[in-house]
């Protein structure tokens, strides 16, 4: 009877451990789709057949977030694999101690209709109870047999439960080692993908060192410009922070020149807005950021550093720019080239889109979360489609991607 809790027991965990590895290899399972999904969209936005004319630095740098992104694939695969391995391993132990204990409950099992047999032979069940010194002890052989019975019945059903246990074993090694010869295919084609984009690395930074004082030159020069975009937009920001502050009469003491004085409604927008910090929508349906916030080393060039004022986004081309939050549009800028900036107020927040071949709204216009804001600008030799996604707290820059979904 011991024994059979034992096997009852030992069951129980086997499938609870199971469980529990399962829910981790899903999580492994999601963490790869995405992962392939990411460079499946990179290699439809950057490096498709028309979009083989660009510039040597723009090319290394989109391959090298290839290069990053396979790298995480193999790194997930691997951990994948791993997982699998580990139990595969478990199981096959589980199967051997399932065997083991199948083995023993059937052993028992034979020694009992054999004791069982032999008892029959030597004495009937009748004369056994008729052989009884007084009612109490035959009682007691009465109740013995009838527990004798359902312990017999029990064993043979218990035997019954392991032979299920140890074919539902059996199936699910069968189904890991097919998801792992599957998932080494998989990860063997990745990793000649990986020495094909290396290789292809290797040729850019070959070329990009032999002409380095010009690509150094066109940098330094795209990093002015930059700046310089930047620099307006500051300027504007504060100066539209001006405009508004003065249209206000009776001015609190206590207000600065470079934050906007908030009405109620105002104050109840900015604080709805910074409640959903970190659940805002991306600015784009579909694409990859391909510039991080911040201040970042240059990856080709050392000594030189780039002062990213916000996310840059790769979407396919005819994408618009949709605004994040409900607001109202500050300011549509427009550059030297055509492109246009437009700029929504959420309060004392303010979101910026900039690089827009066209604009759906003018200054002023109420703007509902999702509402298209114009068309994002393609450019004509590299085809890449790219927004500049900027946030602002009054005049201060905030990095975007601790305030938007995370995909």
């Amino acid at each position: 009877m011991a024994r059979t809790l034992k096997h009852i027991i030992f069951s129980f965990f086997l499938l609870v451990s199971f469980f529990g590895v399962s829910q981790t290899k899903r999580e492994l399972e999601k963490q790869r789709k995405q992962y392939k999904q990411e460079i499946n969209q990179l290699n439809k936005l950057l490096f498709s057949e028309e979009k083989k004319e660009k510039n040597a630095l723009d090319e290394l740098d989109d391959l090298r977030q290839k290069i990053n992104l396979r790298n995480k694939l193999l790194s997930t695969i691997e951990n994948e694999s791993n997982l699998l391995s580990r139990n595969i391993d478990k199981n096959t132990n589980n199967l051997k101690t399932l065997n083991a204990n199948l083995a023993s409950l059937k052993e028992d099992y034979a020694d009992m209709i054999y004791k069982s047999y032999k008892s029959k032979s030597q004495q009937s069940k009748l004369m056994f109870l008729l052989s009884s010194q007084n009612f109490y002890q035959a009682y007691k052989r009465l109740e013995y047999m009838k527990q004798y019975a359902k312990f017999r019945k029990n064993q043979g059903l218990e035997i019954e439960k392991q032979t299920v246990n140890i074919e539902s074993v059996i199936d699910s090694l069968k189904i890991l080692k097919e998801e792992k010869d599957t998932l080494f295919v998989f990860q063997e084609n990745q990793k000649k993908a990986l020495e094909k984009d290396k290789k292809a690395q290797e040729v850019l930074i070959s070329k990009i060192k032999r002409r380095e004082s010009k690509y150094r030159r066109d940098l330094r020069d795209k990093i002015k410009a930059e700046k310089l975009v930047a620099a307006r937009i500051d300027k504007l920001i504060k100066e539209e922070i001006a405009k508004a502050n003065n249209s206000i009469k009776n001015k609190p003491k206590s207000a600065k020149s470079n934050e906007f004085i908030l009405s109620p409604e105002a104050k109840a927008l900015a604080a709805n807005f910074e409640s959903n910090k970190g659940k805002l929508p991306w600015p784009i349906q579909q694409g990859l950021i391909t510039r991080k916030f911040g201040v970042q080393p240059h990856p080709t060039f050392p000594g030189i550093t780039i002062n990213s004022t916000g996310l840059h986004f790769v979407t396919a081309k005819e994408s618009d720019a949709e605004a994040i939050f409900d607001g109202e549009v500050l300011n549509v800028l427009v550059d030297a080239s055509g492109k246009k900036n437009v700029m929504i107020r959420h309060g004392n927040y303010i979101s910026s889109y900039n690089k827009l071949a066209s604009s759906y709204v003018k200054k002023g216009d109420k703007i509902k979360t999702g509402q298209k804001l114009g068309k994002i600008y393609t450019d004509k030799v590299s085809k890449e489609t790219t927004l500049v996604f900027s946030l602002f707290k009054n005049t201060k820059r905030l990095n975007p991607a601790t305030w938007i979904l995370k995909r």
